[in-house]
């Protein structure tokens, strides 16, 4: 009698969890799995939104610890996600609004500007092509009234040209 007691209980300690029927399984236990895969996966959104630099997927792991939450309170499948989705639709509609309504900066001024840069060719078009920076570079005049000559300035760049004239900015 006392092996067969000793038989069932090893037999029933072997199974695992997983093994288990979901009948057989507390409320607690399976919200408790609920909210930890909510964390879990928040956790990963985080981490990957702090490699990305992307707002977005941090607002989706924010709402998906909302999920986790309403799973550690008990509420079902449906709410949670219901909630998670709730959350992440106010977090990405706030994000957006925010984004859209920062200020931009002023752009920036080229660091070429103002620079010297001596003439290699000039062409009958008007361009004409020049040493910068140990490279060739295409370049324009500012002004179509600017004399040849062998150095010019560099007053603005259009894409990578630069745009040339004789008076330094």
């Amino acid at each position: 009698m006392l092996a067969d007691a000793t038989a069932r209980d090893l037999s029933h300690s072997e199974l695992s969890h997983s093994e288990l029927s979901h009948s057989e399984l507390s409320h607690s236990e399976v919200a408790m799995a609920a909210y930890w895969l909510w964390w879990i996966a928040a956790a990963a959104l985080v981490g990957v939104e702090l490699l990305t630099g992307t707002v977005y997927l941090l607002a989706v792991g924010v709402a998906a610890v909302v999920g986790g939450v309403a799973a550690w309170f008990g509420w079902g499948a449906a709410a949670q996600f219901l909630a998670a989705g709730a959350a992440g639709s106010v977090l990405v509609w706030l994000a957006r609004r925010r984004r859209k309504g920062r200020v931009t900066s002023a752009p920036q001024v080229s660091l070429d500007v103002g620079a010297l840069v001596r003439v290699e060719q000039w062409r009958g078009d008007g361009t004409l092509r020049v040493a910068h920076r140990g490279a060739g570079w295409e370049g324009e005049l500012a002004r179509p009234d600017i004399p040849r000559s062998e150095s010019l300035y560099v007053v603005a760049t259009r894409g990578s040209v630069l745009v040339l004239s004789d008076q330094r900015p």
